[in-house]
C-alpha cells in the first residue's frame, strides 16, 4: 500500500509541473506583439477589414455579426466620420418609411464650396433609384442640369431671350380637369381649377411687389382676381399678362364693380392707374424683362424629373432671379397639385416628388410677403405628397430680413424641417443656429472647424481640399446628430464636374500663335 506524500511536497511537485508545460506550451504574444530588443513590436495595429452582406449571405456568422449603429433605411449618404458606418439618410424614406421623422423635408446649411448641393444631388440620385422623381425648381448655377439629363429628365431653360414662362398659363389643369369630369369626379375638377386660379393670382401678385418693393394693396388684389376670372370666361387659349392689362384697361363691369369707381371713368383710371402702370413694366421690358410675358416655350411634364435651368440670369440682376424662382416654383406645385389629384381618382398611379429649392435666401430677400409665400409652400408639402430640400448658406442669411415678423417665419423653416444637415459654419453663426435646433458644444466645434479655409501644399504649389468638404452633420430634433462624410462615385464625379470649362488651356494669344 503505497503512501501519501506530505502536502508540501505535493504542491511542489505540481508547480514543478506546471513549469514544465509552460516551457512546452509556445507563449501567446500580446496585441502589438513582444517589446524588447530583437523582437517585433508594432505601434500601428491596422484596422480588420470591414464588407457589408445580407443576413442570408452572412447567417453563418451568428451571433459575431453586429449592427452598424446608423439607419440603415434611404439612399447611401455616406460613411460615419469617426466609426465608418455606412449612414442611409433621405426625407423621403426617413418619413414614409422608417417613420424617424414627422415631416419629409430637410434643411441644408453651409458655408460655399463645401458641397451642399452635392448631397442634395446624391439624395436626387437614389430617390429617382426608388420611383421619387426629383424637381429642381429654379437651378442657379447650374448644379443639377446634368443629373436630370443623365436620368433622362426634361430640362427647361429660361432667361433673358432663352425661354419665357406665363404665369397665367394654367398649364395641364385644364386637361386634367376634362378628364375629372369625364370620370364623374366633378367637385374635383372644379378644386383643380381653383387651385390653378389661385396660383396665377398668386403669381402676379408677387411679380407686383419684386416690382414694387412691397405688395399690393387689397384693392388692387381684388380687381387682379376679378380680372383673371373675366379672362376664363371670355379669351380663348391662354392668356397672357398683356392680356390681363387690356382687361384692366377695358374696365368691365365686373372688373369696375370690386374697384368701386362708382361708375365714373376718371375715378376708375385714378384707381387702377398704379396697377396699370407696374403691369406694363411686366409686359414691355422693364427690370423682370419679358420672361414672363409670353408663351411658355417649353412646358413642364408631370411624368419625369425636371430641372428648372436659369443659371443664364446674371448674379446682379437679384430681383428678376427671386421672381423667376417664385415662378418656377409655382409652375412645379401646379404640377403637383394636377398629379394627385388624377391619382385620388384612380386615373393616374400614384407619384411622388422630391422638390428642391436651392438658393433660398435669395427670393426671400426680393421684397415684403415674399416670406409669408414660401412659409406657406413648406407648411402644406406633407399634404401635397412631396419631400423638400432647402438650401441657404447660413441662419443670417435667413435673419437679414427688414421686419421681425418676417426674420422669425424663416427662422421657421429651419425649426419646421424633419432634419436639418449642417456642413462647415463660422462660430458667430451658433447662438443664432442652436436657438432654432439644439446642438452640442461637441458638434458646434465640429462645425466651425470644418469651414476652416484649405492648407497650403508647398510640394504641388496648391491649396489642399477643404477639411470640411463633403462632411455634414445630420440632425433630427434633439437626438445627437450623426457625423457623416459623403464619397462621391466616379459616375457621379463625371456629371458633377462643375470646372468643365477649365479642362482645355486657353491657347489664345500665345506668342508662338502670333504672326
Amino acid at each position: 500500500m503505497s503512501r501519501r506524500p506530505p502536502r508540501g511536497q505535493r504542491r511542489r511537485q505540481e508547480r514543478e509541473q506546471a513549469d514544465q508545460q509552460r516551457q512546452v506550451r509556445p507563449q501567446r504574444p500580446p496585441m502589438r506583439g513582444w517589446p524588447g530588443r530583437g523582437r517585433g513590436p508594432s505601434t500601428y495595429v491596422q484596422a480588420a477589414d470591414e464588407w457589408r452582406g445580407t443576413t442570408v449571405q452572412v447567417c453563418g456568422l451568428w451571433p459575431f455579426a453586429i449592427g452598424t449603429g446608423t439607419p440603415m433605411v434611404g439612399v447611401p449618404l455616406g460613411r460615419h466620420v469617426h466609426t465608418g458606418a455606412t449612414l442611409c439618410c433621405d426625407p423621403v424614406s426617413w418619413f414614409q418609411r422608417a417613420k424617424l421623422i414627422s415631416n419629409p423635408s430637410c434643411f441644408v446649411l453651409g458655408k460655399p464650396g463645401l458641397g451642399k448641393s452635392t448631397i442634395i444631388r446624391r439624395m436626387a440620385t437614389g430617390l429617382a433609384g426608388y420611383g421619387v422623381m426629383p424637381l429642381v425648381l429654379g437651378d442657379l448655377k447650374p448644379d443639377y442640369v446634368d443629373l436630370i439629363e443623365a436620368l433622362g429628365g426634361q430640362v427647361i431653360t429660361l432667361g433673358r431671350g432663352r425661354g419665357y414662362l406665363n404665369i397665367l398659363d394654367p398649364g395641364e389643369a385644364g386637361e386634367a380637369a376634362a378628364r375629372l369630369r369625364q370620370a364623374g369626379h366633378t367637385r374635383e375638377a372644379a378644386q383643380v381649377l381653383a387651385d390653378a386660379h389661385g396660383r396665377r393670382h398668386t403669381m402676379v401678385s408677387a411679380l407686383l411687389t419684386i416690382l414694387r418693393s412691397s405688395p399690393p394693396s387689397d384693392r388692387e388684389e381684388t380687381i387682379i382676381d376679378r380680372a383673371l376670372k373675366y379672362l376664363d370666361v371670355h379669351h380663348e387659349g391662354v392668356p397672357v399678362l398683356g392680356d390681363l392689362l387690356h382687361v384692366i384697361q377695358d374696365g368691365p363691369p365686373e372688373v369696375r364693380a370690386v374697384a368701386l369707381d362708382r361708375g365714373d371713368d376718371a375715378r376708375y383710371k385714378e384707381i387702377t392707374e398704379d396697377l396699370e402702370a407696374s403691369l406694363i413694366g411686366l409686359t414691355s421690358g422693364g427690370r423682370l424683362g419679358e420672361t414672363f410675358a409670353h408663351p411658355t416655350t417649353n412646358p413642364m411634364r408631370r411624368d419625369a424629373a425636371v430641372v428648372y435651368d436659369v443659371s443664364a440670369i446674371d448674379d446682379s440682376e437679384m430681383d428678376l432671379q427671386a421672381a423667376t424662382l417664385l415662378a418656377c416654383w409655382s409652375a412645379g406645385f401646379g404640377a403637383v397639385n394636377v398629379a394627385n389629384a388624377l391619382a385620388d381618382a384612380g386615373l393616374e398611379p400614384r407619384r411622388h416628388y422630391f422638390v428642391i429649392l436651392d438658393e433660398l435666401w435669395r427670393a426671400l430677400r426680393a421684397g415684403r410677403g415674399m416670406v409669408d409665400r414660401v412659409d406657406a409652400l413648406t407648411r402644406l408639402n406633407r399634404q401635397r405628397g412631396v419631400g423638400m430640400a432647402m438650401i441657404s448658406h447660413t441662419m443670417s442669411d435667413l435673419l437679414a430680413l427688414a421686419s421681425q415678423e418676417d426674420r422669425m417665419k424663416a427662422r421657421g423653416f429651419v425649426e419646421r424641417s424633419g432634419m436639418v444637415i449642417c456642413g462647415g459654419l463660422p462660430s458667430a453663426e451658433m447662438p443664432q443656429l442652436t436657438a432654432a435646433v439644439p446642438f452640442s458644444q461637441a458638434e458646434q466645434e465640429l462645425l466651425v472647424g470644418w469651414q476652416d479655409p484649405p492648407a497650403w501644399d508647398p510640394s504641388t504649389g496648391r491649396e489642399a481640399e477643404p477639411p470640411g468638404r463633403g462632411k455634414f452633420l445630420v440632425k433630427v430634433g434633439g437626438r445627437p446628430g450623426i457625423p457623416v462624410n459623403v464619397q462621391l462615385t466616379d459616375t457621379e464625379l463625371s456629371i458633377n464636374d462643375t470646372n468643365r470649362l477649365w479642362h482645355e488651356q486657353s491657347r489664345v494669344g500665345r506668342l508662338e500663335d502670333s504672326p
